[in-house]
């Protein structure tokens, strides 16, 4: 009897499959099929020829995938498998892993801007509770100097955290009728509580943290909306441009800053000397692809353009990005880490696919003096490196080395996962597989004469995090995570939430405090709250939104290259495995697009137990068994 174990390192886990071989098993493609039969479980004596597996095992993959960091990983998935098959290390006869192609995802900006305001500075704040209603225009002044004004000028009065509520309505109510105050710019979160106390009402807008930076003296607009409304002059660029008399050009240049402004319930602007503000842009830059053909394609036209001119230039052999921009930089980043990790030169690696997606990303404004945002259009970029089999057989070495087990490369990711994914109770040949895991999508067709047709594709679950986390503006990524693994909910009251769905569940004892009228993600071990103020609506549609791009969009391509006729519509059955099949919603949406084309797709349960997890792990096993 032989013990293998067959390792699939991926981008985000390590999955093991430990399986016991007879000595005289014959070799035969048929050999997945009947490990179907093999659902795990206890070890049993092997007498028909086919794997008996034992035992699996999945851990979090240490370091970049397809680097030596891996072994750590691996070692630890190994320990779980045969702990839970009653063996030890030492019982091992072999070890076969998966040839691993990294795969780094970023966001390339199409503008990057420090600041996009010339001659102006802006609140572009946003507090939950403004107080009052309206548009108000003056100069900036101090509180303290509010006695000391020369009527005849309209004001707008700034109060740090010095100053009560009751001092500012106070301080303001003393001057009506000497002085005109149009408006109040607060530190504290007093709005709604001076309000209440003027005689004469006027917009307020508090929470202002860098109150000490708001220029006095300066002309200066508030606006605030009624409840449920959002503003419309300050987010207007020419309703900016009536309030301080702007020129056609300084017109254009606070675009991108009412752009920002829009959606706020209130905001304020301020007028400041020439030279207090500047401008500094970085370009998007260009993108080189290298194949057949070579061509050229800006960023800042967006990933539909992107994606077309990588198809022209036949099979890609390498991307490279224009120095000093901000794709430049992103790709020379890829490079580096890439080298480093790998001990090989950064000028000699190759990208070999690359996946585009439009997307937002909020930048912050320089100027704003409450953390404000401005959304830019962005593309988001997941880049796949050649893997290298030199460096795999470095890794496998290294690995023998540690254990004392011959550890060996097996073959193509999407081919071990077709042979994995025909152990699921149903399947059979011909098949097309859908690898969907952290990094990567990989895409297999396996014909009747046996002979697998494969490709490997960037982008796939990180992908998707990375959008969720960059147009939510979510500083954690592991939030970010929670968001795209699970579904959410809005807590409306201590007994009772309200799911995406519209269903509403009642609860016996009352929920966590802090979880009250807060977005929560419904994780398996109770409910998390989201930093976030957007509506439960909004961050359910950028969540599919992005499952669409990445995941559907990637199949489809996927498909299309492994058939024969590079239509999807010529594959029948598709089956989908990997980590991302396990999502609540990514099978539907795929299954959906591919209903389009008249492709039925399913996710997998391979080996009958194991779901869509441990196709790759298992097809080590079964390869090897197929070419002894």
């Amino acid at each position: 009897m032989a013990l293998i174990a067959g390792i699939d390192i991926g981008n985000a886990t390590t999955e093991v499959a430990l399986a016991e071989l007879s000595a005289g098993a014959t070799p035969a493609l048929a050999a997945g099929a009947a490990a179907a039969h093999n659902s795990g479980g206890a070890p049993a004596h092997n007498s028909g020829g086919a794997p008996v597996f034992i035992a699996s095992s999945i851990v979090p993959t240490t370091g970049i995938k397809g680097t030596s960091q891996n072994t750590q990983g691996v070692f630890q998935a190994l320990t779980e498998a045969l702990d839970a098959a009653g063996r030890s290390l030492a019982d091992l006869d072999l070890i076969r892993i998966n040839e691993a192609a990294p795969v780094i995802g970023d966001v390339a900006m199409e503008t990057i801007s420090e600041t996009i305001i010339t001659e102006s500075t802006m609140i572009g704040h946003n507090p939950t509770t403004p107080g009052g209603l309206g548009i108000g225009v003056g100069s900036t002044i101090r509180i303290a100097d509010l006695e000391r004004a020369v009527p005849g000028t309209p004001y707008i009065v700034v109060a740090d955290h010095e100053y009560t509520f009751e001092d500012v309505a106070a301080r303001i109510n003393a001057v009506e009728g000497r002085l005109h105050v149009t408006g109040a710019i607060l530190q504290r979160d007093d709005g709604v509580l001076v309000h209440n106390r003027l005689r004469r009402k006027i917009p307020i807008v508090d929470e202002v943290s860098l109150i000490e930076k708001v220029p006095i003296g300066m002309l200066a607009a508030i606006e605030v909306a009624e409840v449920g409304r959002i503003i419309e002059t300050l987010a207007n660029p020419y309703g900016i441009a009536t309030l301080f008399g702007l020129t056609p050009d300084e017109t254009a240049s606070v675009v991108p800053m009412a752009r920002s402004l829009v959606g706020n319930r209130s905001a304020v602007v301020i007028k400041t000397p020439k030279g207090d503000v500047t401008e500094r842009r970085i370009p998007a830059g260009q993108l080189q692809f290298i194949g057949d053909r070579t061509t050229d394609v800006d960023v800042d036209r967006g990933a539909e353009e992107i994606m077309r001119a990588a198809a022209t230039v036949g099979p890609l052999r390498n991307v490279r990005g224009e120095p000093g921009t901000n794709v430049g930089g992103m790709m020379e980043k890829v490079r580096v880490v890439m080298g480093q990790l790998t001990d090989r030169d950064p000028a000699g690696i190759e990208i070999t696919d690359l996946l585009a997606v439009d997307t937002q990303v909020p930048q912050k404004v320089t100027g704003g003096l409450a953390g404000e945002f401005s959304l830019e259009a962005a593309v988001g970029i997941a880049v796949m490196v050649k893997a290298d089999r030199l460096q795999m057989q470095r890794i496998a070495h290294d690995m023998t080395a540690q254990f004392g087990i011959p550890v060996e490369v097996g073959g193509v990711e999407a081919d071990m996962a077709v042979r994995g994914a025909l152990t699921t109770p149903g399947s059979s040949v011909p098949v097309a597989i859908l690898d969907i895991g952290a990094g990567s999508t990989d895409a297999c067709v396996l014909r009747a004469d046996g002979v697998p047709r494969s490709i490997h594709l960037a982008g796939a679950g990180n992908m998707v995090t990375l959008l969720i986390q960059s147009e939510l503006g979510l500083e954690s990524q592991e939030d970010a995570e929670n968001v795209k693994r699970y579904p959410l909910a809005r807590v409306e009251t201590l007994f009772n939430i309200r799911h995406e769905d519209g269903t509403v569940q009642f609860f016996d004892d009352p929920l966590p405090p802090q979880v009250f009228a807060r977005t929560v993600v419904l994780h398996p071990e109770g409910m998390i709250p989201l930093p976030l103020r957007q509506p439960l609506e909004v961050i359910r549609q950028v969540r599919i939104r992005a499952k669409e791009r990445v995941f559907v969009t990637n199949a489809l391509r996927a498909l299309s290259r492994v058939s024969p006729t590079s239509n999807v519509r010529d594959i029948a059955h598709v089956v989908l495995v990997g980590g991302s099949a396990l999502d609540f919603e990514i099978p539907q949406l795929v299954t959906k697009a591919l209903g389009e084309y008249r492709v039925v797709a399913g996710r997998a349960n391979v080996r009958g137990t194991e779901g869509p997890r441990n196709a790759v792990a298992t097809g080590l096993v079964l390869a090897w068994e197929a070419q002894r």
